[in-house]
C-alpha cells in the first residue's frame, strides 16, 4: 500500500457487522474475539490448515440500485487438515480437528461442510464460522449476503454525481476480504482464487486474472475469471462498473508480453493522462526485472483509479487500485505529480516484494512497505524526470519518520505485531519512511550489487510463498559476507532515533583546533548508540546581498560509532561559514549543527546553490523547533527567505506546510495575529514576484488563500477568484477556485451564498466534497458545532467527504478559540467513537478531531484533558490508548514550542 495519503475510512455503527450470537458460553474469563485475530491464532491455524483453492461467486447485478444494501456471495473453499500428531497419517485428522474461517456479513444463508448442513445460528459467531469434525480433505460452501460499503473497506460502492454512474472496487488490506467472501484471512494461507462476477449490462469487471469475455443473461453480464496464481487473500481484487481506459503492453527482452491497462470512471476519462502513466509503467517493468533479475510473476497488470480511496494505492496482484485524485482534472503542483510517480512505482515493486513473495505475518509489514518505498524512490530518481527524488524523500518522508519516531508510541522498524489492531496502527512513518531510510543505509552497508543479488536469491527461494526478515537477511549475508546480526539489532529491533551533534573549536584566527561528532540519546528515547556513515559539508558564503552564494567547498565522509567520533580531517583547516552535518543525507538521525553554522545558515538560507543542503539545514532547524530548542519565529523567517529561491516543488510544499504549523500551533496565541499578517504579506509578495505560470506561483497563491487575514490580502484572493486582477500565467481552474474560495470563507470574507454558487457550477464528487470543507470552514461557533455533529453522528457520510469536512473543521488558524468547546466534547465522545466505528473510522476521527486542541488560551487545559482520559482508561484497548497518547504527545510538543518562543522574547 502506498503512503501518499493517510488511510481514512468511515463506517456506520452496524454496517457489514454480523449479529453477535453466543449459542455456547465461552470458558470463564474468556473474551469474544470480535473481528480481531491474534498472531497465536493465525499461527495455530496455519499449522493446521492448507488451503487449495477458493471458488467465489458474486452477484452484483443490483449494485446500481441504492436500495439494495447487500449482494449475494457464494464461496466454495477446498482445504486440507494436517495430521493430528507427528508421524500420523493424513486420514487420522478427523473427529476432533477444528478451526474457523472468517466472514463479515449481515446474513448467512447456508453453511455446508463436507456435505453436512451447519446451522449458521450455532456456528457463526463474532465474524467466524466454527468448523469442527474436519477430515483430511474438506470442502466448505458458504452462502451469505455481504454489505456494500461506503468506507473504502470491503466492497466500496460509489455513485458519481456527475453522471449518476455507479462504481465498485474492493480494498482488503488488512483484514477485509472477509467482507466479500468467506476466507481464511491471514497472509500465510495462500491459495488460488477463481472469481465469477455478475454485473449490470454495460459494466466491465477487472480482477487479478485477465478479464474474460462475458456471458449475457437477463440484462446482466457474467465474467468467469481464470484461477489466479497462489496469492494471499488481502491482495485479491474485484473492480466493477462502467470504467473507461486505455491499454498497452510491456515486451520483455526475452519475448514475454504483459498486457497493461489504465482505467478510471467515465467522468474523469478526459483528464487521465494514460500515455504518461503507461510509459512510466513500462519503464518500471524493465527497470525492476533487470534490477531484481526476476521476471514479473503474474499474467497482466491493470491500474484502476478509483473514487473515495483511503490510501495512495493498493498492490492487488495484477490489479492495482489508486486514489483517483491522481487523475488531475486541474493543474496539479509538481510535488503531486512526483508523488503519483512514486506511488505507481511503489505498487509495481510490490508485485515482486509483497505479492509474489509475501510476509508470513504482519510483523514483517514494514519489510513490504519499506522496501517498496525505498525502491520506488530509487526508480523515480533513475527512470523518470524527477531525478532529485531523494531530496523529496529527505524533506517529506524522513520528516514523517522523525516525527513518528519521537512519539511515545514509537516502535522498532520490525515491530511486534500481536493482533490485527496492532498492524492497523502501524501503517505509519516508521513502517514506511524510517524503514526505507534504514534500507538505504543497508544497501550502502552491503553494497548495491550484493544487495540486489541477495534480493534475486530471496525472490527465487520463496516465489509464490511466504517469508520472513530472517529469510531476507540470510540471503544478504550469503552474498555480501557481512554479519548482519548486530546491524539488525540496532537498526531494526530497537526503536527511537539518536542525535548527532557537531562540536567545533577554533583559535583566534578561525583555524579549527578540535572537531568531533557527538552521538546522544534524546531524553526519553528508547534508542541506543548506533553506527552511522555521514558526510560533513563545508560551505562558504561568497558575494553580498542578493548576489550572495553559499557553495560547498569541501566534504569529509566518515563512520560514526559510539559517543564521540573525532574528525581529524577538519583539524588545522579554516573553519567554513557553514558546516552541514549529514550532508547528502546519508544516515537516519536527528542533526544538530554548531551554533555558528546554524545562525549563518538560517540567515543565508536563500544563498545555497543546491536544494538538498538547504533542506537538510532547515530540517535540523525544524527539529529544534519541535523540541522547544529554537523559537518558531526564527524558523518562520528562514522558511520565508528560502521560498524566495526554492524551485523544488516538494520542498516548497514541505516549507509551506511547516509555516502553517508554526502559525496554527507553535507560536503563542498572543503572537499569532501579527505573525499571520506579516507571513501572509510576505507570501503575497512572493506570489506576485514568482515566475509567471510556475509551480511556485501556484503553491504560493494557494498559501496566500490559506493565511489571508487583512483587507488587502483577502481582496487579492477575491480578485484572483473573480478574475478582476489576474496574476500573469496563473490559470484559475476549478480546483484552484475551491482553494481560493475556502480561504475566503475561513477568513470570513465569503459564506453560504458563495459556497452554494460554486457547488452548483462543480457538479462532481470533488465539488460535493469541497463544498463540505467550505461549510466546515465557516468561522462561527454555530458552523463548527454543526460540523462536529455531522462528523461524530452521521455515519452515512462518505469517507472522502469526511476527510474534507475534518480539514475544514480544523481550519481555525485565524480564530483558534472556536475549538475550545470541543476539548471536553472530545473526551466525552471518544469512547462512543471507538465502540461504534470500524478501526480506521475511529482512528481517523480520534486523530483529526483533536489534531491538536488549542494550547495557551486562558482557562483551557487540553493536556490535562487527555491525561485525565488516559488515567481513567488504563484498560482500554492498546490501539485506542495509542491514538489518544499520540494526541497528547503532539499537544505537549505544541506547549513546549510556545514556551520556547515566549522565553526568547
Amino acid at each position: 500500500m502506498a503512503s501518499g495519503a493517510r488511510r481514512i475510512v468511515i463506517m456506520s455503527a452496524t454496517a457489514g457487522r454480523p449479529p453477535r450470537r453466543r449459542p455456547v458460553p465461552p470458558p470463564e474469563g474468556a473474551h469474544m474475539p470480535g473481528q480481531n485475530l491474534t498472531r497465536e491464532e493465525a499461527a495455530a491455524r496455519a499449522g493446521l490448515v492448507t488451503v487449495k483453492n477458493y471458488d467465489v461467486v458474486l452477484d452484483l447485478s443490483g449494485a446500481a440500485d441504492p436500495a439494495q444494501e447487500t449482494f449475494r456471495s457464494t464461496t466454495t473453499v477446498q482445504f486440507s487438515i494436517e495430521p493430528a500428531g507427528p508421524g500420523e497419517p493424513a486420514e487420522s485428522a478427523g473427529s476432533d480437528a477444528a478451526t474457523f474461517i472468517d466472514l463479515v456479513a449481515p446474513r448467512v444463508h447456508s453453511i455446508v461442510l463436507n456435505g453436512r448442513e451447519l446451522d449458521p445460528a450455532e456456528v457463526y459467531v463474532d465474524s467466524r464460522i466454527v468448523l469442527a469434525d474436519l477430515m483430511a480433505d474438506n470442502e466448505l460452501t458458504v452462502v451469505a449476503d455481504c454489505a456494500y460499503m461506503h468506507t473504502g473497506e470491503g466492497l466500496h460502492r460509489f455513485t458519481d454525481p456527475a453522471d449518476s454512474e455507479t462504481y465498485l472496487y474492493t480494498q482488503f488490506e488488512v483484514p477485509d476480504a472477509r467482507r466479500v467472501f468467506a476466507v481464511f484471512e491471514q497472509p500465510d494461507l495462500k491459495a488460488s482464487f477463481t472469481f465469477t462476477v455478475t454485473v449490470p449490462e454495460g459494466w466491465t469487471v477487472l480482477s487479478n486474472s485477465p478479464t474474460p469475455s462475458p456471458t449475457h443473461q437477463d440484462g446482466n453480464r457474467t465474467f468467469a475469471f481464470a484461477p489466479t496464481e497462489p496469492i494471499s487473500s488481502y491482495i485479491t481484487a474485484i473492480v466493477a462498473g462502467p470504467y473507461r481506459g486505455a491499454t498497452d503492453e510491456y515486451r520483455a527482452p526475452d519475448g514475454r508480453v504483459v498486457p497493461l491497462g489504465v482505467y478510471c470512471r467515465a467522468s474523469l476519462a478526459e483528464h487521465m493522462d494514460s500515455d504518461e502513466i503507461l510509459e512510466m509503467t513500462r519503464n518500471g517493468f524493465a527497470y525492476y526485472e533487470e534490477l531484481f533479475g526476476t521476471p514479473y510473476a503474474f499474467t497482466k497488470y491493470d491500474q484502476i483509479f478509483v473514487p473515495e480511496f483511503n490510501a495512495g494505492a493498493m498492490e492487488n496482484a495484477g490489479c492495482v487500485t489508486h486514489r483517483d485524485d491522481y487523475v488531475f482534472r486541474s493543474r496539479p503542483v509538481e510535488a503531486r505529480v512526483e508523488r503519483r510517480a512514486v506511488t505507481i512505482l511503489h505498487e509495481l515493486a510490490h508485485m515482486w516484494f509483497g505479492d509474489m513473495v509475501t510476509m508470513k505475518w504482519w510483523n514483517d509489514l514494514w519489510l513490504n512497505e519499506s522496501f517498496a518505498e525505498y525502491i520506488s524512490t530509487l526508480a523515480v530518481a533513475e527512470t523518470t524526470r524527477f531525478t532529485d527524488a531523494w531530496t523529496t524523500f529527505q524533506i517529506l518522508e524522513k520528516g514523517w519518520a522523525y516525527n513518528q519516531d519521537q512519539l511515545s508510541s514509537t516502535h522498532p522498524v520490525a515491530a511486534e505485531i500481536n493482533d490485527l489492531h496492532d498492524v492497523e496502527v502501524n501503517f505509519d512513518g516508521i513502517t514506511y519512511a524510517k524503514g526505507a531510510a534504514v534500507l538505504t543505509a543497508l544497501v550502502g552497508y552491503v553494497g548495491r550489487e550484493s544487495f540486489f543479488k541477495g534480493i534475486k536469491s530471496y525472490l527465487a527461494a520463496h516465489a509464490y510463498g511466504n517469508a520472513t526478515l530472517a529469510d531476507l537477511l540470510a540471503e544478504l549475508e550469503k552474498v555480501s559476507g557481512r554479519d548482519l546480526e548486530a546491524w539488525t539489532r540496532v537498526w531494526l529491533q530497537e526503536a527511537g532515533v539518536t542525535t548527532l551533534r557537531m562540536s567545533i573549536e577554533t583559535d583566534g584566527d578561525g583555524i579549527i583546533t578540535s572537531a568531533a561528532i557527538r552521538q546522544e540519546i534524546p531524553e526519553g528515547s528508547p534508542a541506543t548508540l548506533r553506527p552511522h556513515r555521514v558526510a560533513i559539508g563545508s560551505y562558504a558564503v561568497t558575494g553580498q546581498g542578493g548576489s550572495a552564494r553559499l557553495e560547498r567547498t569541501g566534504r569529509v565522509e566518515l563512520d560514526v560509532d559510539g559517543e564521540i567520533t573525532p574528525v581529524p580531517e577538519l583539524v588545522g583547516t579554516r573553519r567554513a561559514d557553514v558546516l552541514i552535518l549529514n550532508d547528502d543525507d546519508l544516515t537516519y538521525a536527528k542533526v544538530r549543527l554548531d551554533e555558528a553554522s546554524l545562525t549563518t545558515g538560517l540567515e543565508h538560507v536563500d544563498a545555497f546553490t543546491e536544494s538538498l543542503p538547504r533542506s537538510i539545514l532547515l530540517a535540523s532547524a525544524w527539529d529544534l523547533v519541535r523540541d522547544g530548542e529554537l523559537p518558531a519565529s526564527r524558523f518562520l523567517a528562514a522558511a520565508l527567505r528560502a521560498l524566495r529561491v526554492e524551485a523544488h516543488s516538494s520542498v516548497v510544499q514541505g516549507l509551506l506546510g511547516r509555516i502553517t504549523v508554526c502559525l496554527s500551533h507553535y507560536l503563542p496565541q498572543e503572537d499569532r495575529p501579527v505573525a499571520v499578517t506579516a507571513t501572509a504579506d510576505a507570501l503575497l509578495a512572493l506570489a506576485r514576484a514568482a515566475e509567471a505560470g510556475s509551480d511556485a506561483q501556484l503553491q504560493l497563491v494557494r498559501a496566500v488563500a490559506d493565511h489571508a487575514v487583512t483587507e488587502e490580502q483577502t481582496a487579492a484572493v477575491a480578485a484572483w477568484l473573480s478574475g478582476s486582477q489576474p496574476l500573469e500565467g496563473l490559470v484559475v481552474d476549478q480546483d484552484l477556485r475551491w482553494e481560493l474560495l475556502i480561504g475566503l470563507v475561513a477568513a470570513g470574507r465569503a459564506g453560504e451564498d458563495e459556497i452554494a454558487a460554486e457547488e452548483s457550477r462543480d457538479l462532481t464528487t470533488t465539488g460535493r466534497e469541497r463544498a463540505a470543507q467550505a461549510r466546515a470552514s465557516v468561522p462561527t461557533a454555530e458552523a463548527k458545532a454543526a460540523a462536529w455533529r455531522r462528523l461524530v453522528e452521521d455515519a452515512s457520510m462518505p469517507n472522502e467527504t469526511q476527510v474534507k469536512t475534518l480539514r475544514g473543521f480544523r481550519s481555525v488558524e485565524r480564530n483558534p478559540e472556536l475549538l475550545v468547546p470541543f476539548i471536553e466534547e472530545y473526551v466525552r465522545e471518544a469512547d462512543a467513537i471507538w465502540e461504534t466505528r470500524t478501526f480506521h473510522m475511529a482512528e481517523n476521527l480520534l486523530t483529526a478531531l483533536w489534531s491538536p486542541a488549542p494550547v495557551g488560551l486562558e482557562g483551557v487545559d487540553p493536556i490535562g484533558a487527555l491525561e485525565g482520559w488516559l488515567a481513567s482508561h488504563r484498560d482500554a484497548p492498546a490501539a485506542f490508548r495509542r491514538i489518544v497518547a499520540e494526541n497528547l504527545d503532539d499537544t505537549r510538543r505544541v506547549a513546549g514550542a510556545q514556551a520556547c518562543e515566549a522565553a526568547a522574547r
